[in-house]
C-alpha cells in the first residue's frame, strides 16, 4: 500500500544495472515552466484583443488603406510571436560526465575523430588565422593516432599552403607546450595574449620561446603575403607542393584547377626517436586539400567543399566522427572532443543521434554587443528549446556528425546504433600512396552527376546548406543535440561594421527563405515528420526575410499619418490602448530578462533592438526581394563571405563601440532614408504643438496620436546613432556624404508628398 511499484514490473537486467549515462539532461522546474505559460497566455490575450480591435473600429474611408495595412502587420507580428513561443515552451540544458567516458572508454578504445576546417579566400580570412585555428586542433588533449585535421581551401591560395606548411613545422613545439603545461586555450595568438600574467619560471622560459617562434613564424607567413610571393627557401624545399603554381594566372587559378592534396603531418603511427619535424612527440594527421574547380562546373561552395572532404577523409583517417568549423573558430576547450563523444558513446541514448550542435560564441565582441553579433537568446535560450523537441538545427560550424549518417544513412529504430569497428584505418600505404588514392576523390568526377549534393553529404543549391542538410537529416527520423558548456568550446571572429553585419545576415536570411520555397519546406516537407515545435522554429527562422514587409509597415507608415494627423491606435483615454500597451511592454520586458540572463548587458540589449530593426528594414528586404527574383528565373544563389579582418583605425572604433558605417550602399540608402523619415515626422508634430494657440490642439495630438508619438520617438531614439554619424562625425566611419544627401532628400520627398498629396 505504501509503494508505487507497478506489480508487474520486470527486475532490471544486469546490463540495465550496469548503466552508467555519460550526460545528462535538465529541465527548468514545473513552475518556472508554468508561470512561463502562463506569461504566454497573457501576451496572446492581448494579441488577440488586438486584432479583434482592428476588425471592430474600422477607418473612415479615407484612411481605410493605412488601417488595413496596419492589421496585416499586426496579424505577422502574432502569428511570429507564436512560433517564437515553441523555442521557448520546454528547455533543456545537458552535462557531460568525461570521467565516467574515461573510466568507460580508455584512449586506446576511443574513436576517431576527423576535424574540417574551410576557408575560401586568404585576403579575407587571413593564413595566419587559418594557421592558430588549426594548431588549436592539432593540440586536442586527445590521441594523436586518433585524430586528423583538414584544412579545405577553396581558394587554392598558395599562401594558405605555405602557412599551413609553417603550422606543420610549428606543431611539434606548440604541442609539445601545451601538453607540458595543460594551457588553455590552445590558439597561440589567444593564449601569448592572456598570458601576460603567468608567473611560474618554468612556464615563462618556455613560453618565451615558443612566442618567439611563433612571432617569427607569424613574420614569415604575413610578410610572404603582403608581398605576395613566397619565400625562395620555402620554394626550394617544397618544389613539388608549389608546383602547382607555376605559370598560372592567379586570378583565373582560383576557379579552375586541378585537385591538390598533401598529408603535412602523417600522425598514423608515433615517429621515430628522432622524432617528427625535429621532436619526439605524436602529432595527429595535418592535410591540405584544394578541391579541382573548372569554370564549367559549378563547385557548389561551402557545401561541395565539405563533400570533398568526406570522401577524402574516408581514404585517409575515416574516422566515425567528424566535427566541422569555419577558419576563425578556434578551439577554446581542449577536451572538447571528450565532451561531445559522452553523447555519441552513450549505450542507451546515442542510437539516434546523428549531429550534436555547440553554439557559436566570438572573442572580440564588445562589453556591450554594438552589432547584435553574440546571438546570446538564439544560443541561451531558443536553441536549449529547440533541443525539447528533437534537436537543433544545423548551424555549418561547432557541429560534430556521424560520418554514416552524413552520407546517407536511413534511420532504422532498431538498429541505428554506431559500431566503432566498422571504421578502418589503413596503416600499410605510404603518404604519397595515400595521396595519390585520395586525390581522386576531389576531383569533379566523383562529385559531378553522382548523389552527392542530394542523397549524400551536405545538400547543393542553398546559401545555407547547413540548415537544409540538417533539416533532411531529421526528417528521416534522426535526432540532433544541443550542448552549450560551461567553458566556450569555440571561439570566433564577429562582424566589426555594419556592411559585414548586415551583409552576413542578409545571405542566412536569403537562404532560409529559400528553404521555405523549395520541397525541403518545414511548413510541408517536415510535416509529419518531425514534431511540431521543431517545425515552427524551423519556420521561426526561415521566415526570417518576410518580416521586413512588416517591421518596413511600421517604421514608415505610422510616422507618416502622425506627420498629417491621422491616428492608427486607439486614444490614451480609451481602454482599447491597454492591449496593445500590455502587449508591447511584456514582449519587450520578458526580452530583456531573456538577455540579461544569458549574460547581456541593458545597452547590449538596446543595442540588440536596433540590429533586429536594421536587420529587418534591410538585411531581410534585399534577401527578400532577391529570393522571389530567384524562385522566378531571375539571378541564381551565390555565397558572400564575410570579412574576419578590420583595419587599425576600423578595429580601434570598434573597441570604443563606435559603430562603422564607412562605404556606400543601397542598403545605407535605406537604413538613413527611414531615420530622416521619422525624425521629420517627429520634428513637424513639435513644431505643430510649439506653435498651437492653446493647449487644446496639445491635448488631442497626446491623447489622439499618443502611442504613434511612443513609437516614432522610439524610432528617433534607436536611430541616435545613426543621427550621430550622418551629422556630427567626421572620421572615416561616418556616413557617406552620399548616403546622406540621399536620404535628406528621399525623406523629404516621401513626407511633403504624404502630407499635401494623401
Amino acid at each position: 500500500m505504501g509503494t508505487n511499484t507497478p506489480t508487474n514490473e520486470k527486475p532490471p537486467t544486469a546490463a540495465a544495472k550496469s548503466y552508467t549515462p555519460l550526460f545528462e539532461t535538465n529541465r527548468r522546474s514545473t513552475k518556472s515552466q508554468l508561470l512561463n505559460k502562463l506569461f504566454a497566455a497573457t501576451v496572446l490575450l492581448g494579441i488577440c484583443s488586438i486584432w479583434f480591435y482592428r476588425f471592430t473600429h474600422p477607418a473612415p474611408t479615407t484612411h481605410r488603406w493605412v488601417w488595413v495595412g496596419a492589421l496585416f502587420a499586426e496579424i505577422w507580428f502574432g502569428l511570429y510571436w507564436v512560433l517564437t513561443q515553441a523555442g521557448r515552451w520546454d528547455p533543456v540544458f545537458r552535462s557531460t560526465h568525461k570521467d565516467r567516458l574515461a573510466a568507460a572508454h580508455p584512449d586506446r578504445s576511443l574513436p576517431r575523430v576527423d576535424v574540417f576546417v574551410c576557408t575560401a579566400d586568404h585576403t579575407i580570412e587571413p593564413p595566419i588565422l587559418v594557421v592558430n585555428t588549426v594548431l588549436s586542433l592539432v593540440a586536442y588533449d586527445y590521441p594523436p593516432d586518433k585524430l586528423a585535421v583538414y584544412l579545405s581551401d577553396d581558394g587554392a591560395s598558395e599562401f594558405t599552403l605555405y602557412a599551413m606548411l609553417e603550422a606543420a613545422r610549428f606543431a611539434g613545439s606548440w604541442v609539445g607546450f601545451c601538453r607540458r603545461f595543460d594551457v588553455e586555450p590552445r590558439s597561440p595568438e589567444a593564449y601569448f595574449a592572456a598570458a601576460a600574467g603567468e608567473k611560474s619560471e618554468d612556464l615563462s622560459f618556455f613560453l618565451h620561446l615558443d612566442q618567439k617562434q611563433y612571432e617569427e613564424m607569424k613574420d614569415r607567413i604575413e610578410s610572404a603575403t603582403q608581398m605576395g610571393r613566397i619565400p625562395e627557401d620555402a620554394l626550394l624545399q617544397h618544389k613539388e607542393a608549389f608546383s602547382h603554381w607555376d605559370g598560372n594566372n592567379k586570378y583565373s587559378w582560383r576557379r579552375d584547377h586541378p585537385t591538390i592534396l598533401h598529408i603535412l603531418i602523417d600522425g598514423r603511427n608515433p615517429p621515430p626517436a628522432d622524432g617528427v619535424n625535429g621532436s619526439s612527440l605524436h602529432l595527429p594527421t595535418l592535410v591540405y586539400l584544394a578541391r579541382e574547380k573548372r569554370p564549367q562546373h559549378h563547385h557548389n561552395f561551402k557545401a561541395g567543399a565539405m563533400n570533398a572532404l568526406i570522401r577524402v577523409s574516408s581514404k585517409i583517417s575515416n574516422a566515425p566522427i567528424l566535427l566541422n568549423l569555419d577558419c576563425d573558430m578556434y578551439s577554446n576547450d581542449p577536451s572538447t572532443l571528450r565532451d561531445a563523444l559522452c553523447f555519441f558513446m552513450d549505450d542507451r541514448k546515442n542510437h539516434d543521434v546523428a549531429f550534436l550542435q555547440l553554439p557559436q560564441m566570438f572573442d572580440n565582441v564588445t562589453k556591450n554587443d554594438i552589432y547584435g553579433s553574440s546571438l546570446l537568446v538564439i544560443s541561451r535560450v531558443e536553441f536549449p528549446g529547440l533541443d525539447s523537441f528533437g534537436g537543433p538545427m544545423y548551424i555549418g560550424s561547432g557541429c560534430f556528425h556521424r560520418r554514416d549518417v552524413l552520407c546517407g544513412r536511413d534511420f532504422d529504430p532498431n538498429g541505428s546504433k554506431l559500431d566503432w569497428t566498422n571504421y578502418g584505418r589503413d596503416h600499410e600505404h605510404t603518404v604519397e600512396q595515400l595521396e595519390r588514392e585520395a586525390k581522386p576523390l576531389a576531383d569533379i568526377a566523383s562529385d559531378h552527376n553522382t548523389l552527392w549534393g542530394t542523397e549524400m553529404g551536405l545538400k547543393y543549391g542553398c546559401p545555407v546548406e547547413d540548415v537544409i542538410t540538417g533539416l533532411s537529416i531529421q526528417c528521416k527520423g534522426w535526432k540532433s543535440m544541443y550542448f552549450d558548456p560551461k567553458r566556450e568550446a569555440f571561439l570566433g571572429k564577429a562582424p566589426t561594421t555594419w556592411p559585414q553585419t548586415l551583409v552576413q545576415h542578409k545571405r542566412w536570411s536569403e537562404g532560409d527563405f529559400q528553404i521555405v520555397l523549395s520541397r525541403f519546406s518545414p511548413a510541408w516537407y517536415a510535416s509529419g515528420r518531425i514534431s511540431i515545435g521543431l517545425q515552427m522554429m524551423y519556420l521561426c527562422y526561415c521566415l526570417w526575410a518576410p518580416n521586413c514587409l512588416a517591421v518596413l509597415y511600421y517604421s514608415i507608415i505610422p510616422s507618416l499619418c502622425l506627420l498629417k494627423g491621422i491616428p492608427l491606435f486607439p486614444q490614451i483615454s480609451s481602454p482599447w490602448v491597454l492591449p496593445f500597451a500590455y502587449a508591447v511592454a511584456a514582449k519587450y520586458l520578458y526580452s530583456l530578462a531573456e538577455f540579461l540572463c544569458s549574460g547581456g548587458t541593458i545597452l547590449g540589449w538596446w543595442n540588440e533592438q536596433r540590429t533586429w530593426l536594421y536587420k529587418r528594414t534591410c538585411s531581410y528586404l534585399f534577401a527578400f526581394v532577391d529570393t522571389i527574383l530567384k524562385t522566378m528565373g531571375f539571378g541564381e544563389s551565390g555565397f558572400v563571405i564575410t570579412a574576419k579582418v578590420a583595419d587599425e583605425d576600423v578595429a580601434r572604433r570598434y573597441d570604443k563601440e563606435i559603430m562603422e558605417f564607412g562605404v556606400s550602399s543601397p542598403m545605407f540608402n535605406i537604413l538613413a532614408t527611414i531615420a530622416m523619415l521619422n525624425l521629420f515626422s517627429l520634428s513637424g508634430v513639435v513644431v505643430r504643438c510649439l506653435v498651437a494657440k492653446d493647449g487644446v490642439g496639445v491635448r488631442v495630438v497626446f491623447d489622439d496620436m499618443g502611442l504613434q508619438l511612443l513609437l516614432c520617438g522610439a524610432l528617433v531614439l534607436i536611430n541616435w546613432p545613426l543621427y550621430h554619424a550622418v551629422f556630427f562625425r567626421k572620421d572615416k566611419g561616418r556616413m557617406p556624404g552620399s548616403v546622406t544627401a540621399t536620404a535628406l532628400v528621399s525623406a523629404l520627398v516621401v513626407c511633403t508628398s504624404f502630407v499635401f498629396l494623401y
